[in-house]
């Protein structure tokens, strides 16, 4: 049974404010190659104990690097030591990882080192070690010029999976205090008792729903002329399809499909209008899922004009991870912050 299925089960068994999420384990695999040219001069120039890193690279939500040891890690001279570490700085949740470090020979092809083993599972976190790989990874007189170390050049393969935990609420939350889903007559016949005009149609409802899902339509109708026996209303600057949908969750608890980030934005504003907090909020959580480097700014706005918490703090992760931040800064991304949300932008200098 999908949990749609199991929800709308277990509401129809009086249970009208319920909520649910999903928690599953996320695998993402990846490869990392860092190119040290001028291999020879940098084994000079690195004393034993020393390393250089690779450039931070973003996988399953965490930060990672490539270092290496060119005159291997303390306690191991003469050999070339490698590790994967972990560069999150516990900004995310822990992250279990399967990974093979290679040195690439003149061809491309991967060649693990005869002492080495994939290491199979290691969860990294605040409390674990930040790094994990081989202090003897292959002796210096183990390198072949002509394989290994072709125009002086030594090329480094990271082959990983990274498994986190993911927990996906998206349109199955609900939070305590939203109003809930109405609860209809014994028929819906009744007649209805209210008229609205939105983007040059015109919709007709049952007061009592309006006033059940919506303080906004609430307040409204308590000031609409009841002369006629239905209150008239209008409905400016939203169009009638956007109505039309908002209409529809208020009476069904159902909302629409949200893939495309103007609908899911248009929506959210019609939500927040109208006061219709559960709908306002699945909104937002189908937003995060297309915050990147070019919308991040727009969506912060928004998240910003519409009091969206969800929405803002999915914008802080996001900028969280050094890879997005440096990302965001080269795009001029500071400058927006610092003159648009400044109020995030000491948020985000907290944390980092």
């Amino acid at each position: 049974m999908s949990i749609s299925a199991l929800l709308g089960a277990l509401r129809g068994a009086s249970r009208p404010n319920l909520s649910a999420s999903i928690v599953s384990a996320k695998k993402a695999t990846f490869s990392h190659v860092l190119r040290i040219e001028g291999y020879t001069q940098v084994r000079n120039m690195v004393p034993n104990g020393k390393g250089v890193r690779s450039s931070t690279f973003a996988v399953g939500a965490h930060d990672w690097r490539i270092k290496c040891y060119p005159n291997g890690s303390a306690g191991h001279d003469g050999y070339i030591s490698l590790f994967l570490e972990h560069a999150s700085n516990a900004k995310t949740i822990d992250a279990m990882v399967q990974f093979q470090l290679s040195i690439l020979d003149s061809t491309g092809s991967s060649m693990p080192s005869s002492s080495t083993e994939p290491i199979t599972e290691h969860s990294f976190s605040n409390t674990n070690p930040l790094s994990l790989g081989w202090s003897d990874f292959m002796k210096h007189e183990d390198l072949d010029e002509e394989r290994h170390l072709k125009d002086d050049c030594l090329t480094l393969l990271c082959d990983a999976t990274v498994t986190r935990l993911h927990t996906d609420a998206d349109e199955y939350i609900e939070v305590a205090g939203l109003e809930p889903a109405p609860v209809a007559p014994t028929s819906f016949d009744l007649p209805v008792d209210v008229k609205i005009e939105a983007g040059g149609e015109t919709f007709h409802a049952h007061r009592w729903v309006l006033e059940a899902r919506s303080p906004v339509f609430k307040k409204e109708l308590s000031l609409a002329s009841m002369a006629t026996g239905t209150a008239e209303l209008r409905v400016d600057d939203m169009d009638a399809e956007m109505f039309r949908t908002l209409l529809q969750f208020i009476y069904t608890d159902s909302p629409p499909p949200l893939e495309a980030a103007p609908t899911a934005e248009k929506l959210l504003v019609a939500a927040d209008r109208y006061g219709v907090e559960k709908l306002k909020l699945i909104c937002e959580k189908a937003l995060c899922k297309h915050i990147d480097i070019s919308t991040l700014a727009a969506t912060l706005e928004l998240a910003e004009r519409h009091r969206c918490t969800v929405l803002t703090a999915a914008c802080m992760q996001f900028l969280y991870t050094s890879s997005n931040l440096k990302a965001f800064v080269a795009a001029d991304g500071i400058n927006q912050l610092k003159g648009r949300f400044p109020s995030t932008l000491l948020k985000l200098l907290g944390k980092n």
